[in-house]
């Protein structure tokens, strides 16, 4: 049987020798290179490719060009009037038919105006009546003066015999002539340098009747213009039965009709004519760059499909807000500052008059300046 080995103190301890060497320890293994999937390569062009469009369409379609959707067709609506007053005999237009300049819209009952026709033509001939006789007059007066002038030179020449028979008697000798003849020339000396200041007093008042007759040729003159200026304004009354159109254009807001009673100056129907423009409501913002002249693409909201070439004629020297009836008072404490806006006009460079196509004033369009 075996002895259990020593474990006290008196046991030998064992010889120290050399520590053996751990083993290394295994690498460990490579990692594996991940293969990239073709589809997120694919999928990274396509972003980086979609960015560049993005961006370039931004550049090129974006960057260059100021638009807003405030803003409106407007056009020069021509509101139309009788000149006179009277009962409207005919109505020869409809709503919204298209008119040419001249064409006649309305007719006035004409038969208060030929009678002030016929009224001036009567006070016109008696005018020229009035005028013819005191022309004749002062033709008369005239004679009156040329016979008192040559009553004149007969007296004066019966005078000058009278005195140059006194001034012989008076130069014979006393005993050659008699008494009686003496006296007889020189009461006929006398006589008939009378009758010379008679007829002188004669002639002077022959010409001083042609002064009335002078003043009375005007006044018959001035009857004559006057009554010729209301021959004219009863027959411009009588023209003005016939309303034409002013303008070319298509008839809107028509409030009358055959029978009504109507006033001079009263608006009984507007005409829309087809040259129109775009008035669009710009940010001050987007006013950095845009001049007149630039070039603009306007869309109209009812045909969205189709585009006109137009241009920015000018700028509003003010902004909206400015113009209202009420403009804003910023003067106080409490201010918040708002982006304001400034009418832009916008004319077009083609004609808007397209079959199928009824453009008008107040429809909404969306120009699109180039500014770059």
């Amino acid at each position: 049987m075996a002895e259990p080995p020593s474990t006290g103190p008196a046991a030998a301890a064992p010889a120290p020798g050399p520590r053996p060497e751990p083993a290394p320890a295994p690498l460990p293994p490579p990692p594996r290179r991940r293969r990239v999937k073709p589809g997120y390569v694919v999928g990274a062009l396509i972003l980086l490719i979609a960015v560049a469009g993005a961006i370039l369409y931004y550049l090129k379609y974006v960057a260059p060009f100021e638009s807003t959707d405030d803003a409106f067709i407007e056009g020069d609506v021509t509101f139309v009037s009788p000149r006179i007053a009277g009962q409207v005999i005919r109505l020869l237009v409809n709503d919204n038919q298209q008119v040419k300049e001249g064409d006649p819209l309305i007719e006035i009952d004409p038969s208060d105006y030929q009678t002030q026709q016929a009224q001036a033509t009567a006070d016109l001939a008696s005018a020229r009546a009035r005028l013819a006789q005191a022309r004749a007059q002062i033709a008369v007066d005239q004679a009156k003066v040329d016979q008192q002038k040559a009553a004149v030179t007969a007296a004066e020449a019966v005078a000058s015999r009278a005195a140059a028979d006194r001034a012989r008697y008076l130069a014979v000798q006393s005993n050659a002539v008699s008494r009686t003849q003496l006296d007889l020339a020189k009461t006929q000396a006398s006589s008939t340098a009378a009758e010379v200041d008679v007829a002188r007093s004669q002639e002077k008042a022959a010409e001083a009747q042609l002064e009335p007759d002078q003043a009375a040729i005007q006044a018959a003159e001035a009857g004559e213009q006057q009554a010729q200026a209301r021959l004219k304004q009863a027959e411009l009354n009588l023209s003005y039965t016939k309303v034409p159109a002013p303008r070319a254009g298509r008839i809107t807001r028509r409030t009358v009709e055959a029978g009504n009673y109507v006033q001079a100056g009263q608006a009984i129907l507007a005409i829309v004519p087809n040259d129109m423009w775009v008035v669009a409501n710009f940010k001050e913002t987007q006013l950095t760059h845009m001049r007149a002249g630039q070039p603009v693409t306007v869309r109209v909201d009812a045909y969205p499909q189709r585009e006109w070439r137009a241009k920015v004629d000018s700028l509003q020297a003010g902004s909206g807000a400015r113009f209202s009836l009420l403009p804003p008072e910023n003067a106080v404490g409490n201010y918040v500052k708002v982006v304001q806006r400034v009418p832009v006009k916008i004319v077009f460079e083609e004609p808007l008059n397209d079959p199928g196509l009824d453009i008008a004033p107040g429809m909404s369009a969306e120009p699109k300046v180039r500014v770059q």
